[in-house]
């Protein structure tokens, strides 16, 4: 799908299509990784994988899952 790069501020922006960020699981604020494929002329967006030391990724995931199911919840106990 072709998309348009445009000017926000001193930065240039290429949109997402919603049904993409969904299928990986993205959303505002989320952190990607960008890659430059020099060779194949691509650049490359994907969910940045954050590693800490001595948390294994199963649990890591499990907690990101329960901050996005419970969100709401976290943010209105925050205030």
């Amino acid at each position: 799908m072709a998309r348009r790069i445009f000017k926000s501020g001193n930065s240039l922006v290429v949109s997402l299509p919603r049904a993409s960020l969904e299928l990986l699981g993205l959303q505002e604020g989320s952190e990607v990784s960008v890659t430059v494929d020099q060779d194949g002329g691509r650049i490359i967006v994907q969910p940045a994988q954050v590693s800490l030391p001595g948390i294994e990724s199963t649990f890591a995931r499990q907690l990101e899952e329960f901050i996005e199911q419970y969100r709401p919840a976290l943010e209105a106990l925050a205030e």
